[in-house]
């Protein structure tokens, strides 16, 4: 399988969130959402990819020396780059995986020789520059499933050398991903509702379970106080109970603002004592603590012991991987905004290592919600998929809610997933 790159485009659009997603480095309020559309040759046939990610700096860039207006301008600036540069960077005719890896490689690993001219400033991060390429790899893939007719998780019936990746698979990267992906595909997924530090239960949370059957949560803690968090996530789950909720599932994201391990181990003990039931509930822990593993590396092994415990932010390179092995990491949260062939790749080698995984959400509106939902259709994943845009940005699917009324409006807690049917990554 051989595809090259003809050329690519981006436009911009601004989304208006319907309230504010609170992180612990501030409120997102508005994103930029950037759609591509990659024009590919593949096997001789020639079509049209689209891919669709929210530049959202504030996540991937938080720098508070930047206005978010200076930091989306730069990630909407280096989009504009990718788009003129794009053939040049995927290089010769390969695998659909291999073209996204080289991209993924090139502006994560090389940003300034493969970012923008020198003198311009500021420069996005490492990981925003991995947001910004993340919707040109999805729109690689789509463009080559579409050309062949297949979806783009049957690109690995047969083994392919894939130079950028195969040395961390004994066998080959293509077989890891055959081993990986579920057959046949999951059709369904919880419904994961964010909970922010600020939001009313009653008010607030009750009505989206009324309205749409939720029964899994993602609690938003601060990471400072142990007593505080537990607290939070013990009141959640007695408000489950007094409506009645048959089943519980939870996960806690403090968006790495806890101090180290031992303040994670102190939350479960806190939350254990204060509401059993909650703490059977909890599925998983988001990267509590600072992104750069390396220069902040913490030993997870007592916490793994307990939850699970994965590498979100932290996961950017694929060398990163065995790092987070070692010390303790209980698995990987893929996010298909730090790029298709990475989440891919990574979750393969997860598999292999016998590391878990679960597929997070950048507010993923629309067609990357769609993509999002095809990835944890095939990728066995803890949580399924957690999809927010329809809570925070639900205008922006409304183009293609009467398509997929399931994956944008959950019955009974739970969403109905892309079909396996679907061309390339959904977008036909």
């Amino acid at each position: 399988m051989q595809t090259h790159i003809i050329a690519a485009r981006v436009t911009f659009k601004r989304q208006a969130f319907a309230k504010p997603l609170l992180l612990s480095t501030g409120a997102i309020q508005f994103a930029t959402q950037a759609d591509v559309v990659v024009r590919a040759v593949t096997d001789g046939r020639a079509a049209d990819g689209r891919g669709c990610i929210y530049l959202s700096d504030l996540w991937s860039w938080p720098d508070p020396a930047l206005a978010h207006e200076v930091r989306d301008t730069a990630m909407r600036e280096y989009c504009r780059f990718l788009a003129a540069r794009l053939a040049a960077i995927t290089g010769a005719a390969a695998h659909p995986l291999s073209l996204g890896l080289r991209l993924h490689h090139a502006v994560v690993g090389g940003g300034e020789t493969v970012g923008l001219k020198a003198n311009a400033e500021p420069q996005p991060s490492a990981l925003a520059r991995a947001v910004c390429a993340s919707p040109f790899d999805a729109a690689i893939h789509d463009a080559a499933g579409r050309a062949l007719g297949l979806n783009a998780f049957q690109l690995y019936e047969s083994a392919c050398p894939i130079p950028e990746a195969d040395a961390y698979f004994q066998g080959g990267v293509c077989r890891a991903i055959q081993r990986l992906v579920l057959r046949p595909p999951r059709t369904t997924s919880p419904a994961w509702w964010i909970v922010g530090r600020n939001d009313d239960l009653e008010k607030g949370v009750r009505p989206a379970v009324e309205h749409g059957g939720y029964f899994a949560f993602k609690v938003k803690i601060m990471g400072q106080d142990a007593h505080a968090d537990a607290e939070r996530t013990a009141q959640l789950a007695q408000a489950a109970r007094r409506w009645g909720l048959p089943r519980l599932l939870l996960s806690i994201d403090s968006n790495e603002a806890n101090p180290d391990a031992a303040s994670v181990l102190a939350y479960l003990a806190e939350l254990k004592r204060l509401d059993p039931a909650a703490y059977d509930a909890l599925v998983l822990i988001e990267q509590p603590t600072a992104r750069d593993i390396t220069a902040h590396p913490h030993d997870w092994h007592a916490v793994a012991a307990r939850k699970p415990v994965l590498l979100d932010e932290g996961l950017l390179a694929l060398e990163v991987m065995a790092v987070a092995k070692r010390q303790g990491w209980s698995g990987f949260a893929l996010k298909t905004c730090k790029g298709h062939s990475f989440a891919l790749v990574a979750a393969a080698w997860a598999s292999q290592q016998g590391l878990c995984l679960s597929l997070q959400d950048l507010t993923n509106p629309g067609l990357a919600a769609v993509h999002a939902g095809l990835f944890a259709a095939y990728v066995p994943t803890l949580n399924g998929v957690e999809l927010n845009s329809p809570q925070f940005t639900p205008q922006a699917n409304r183009q293609w809610t009467r398509r997929f009324p399931g994956l944008f409006g959950p019955r009974d807690g739970r969403l109905s997933l892309p079909r396996a049917s679907l061309l390339g990554l959904g977008t036909g």
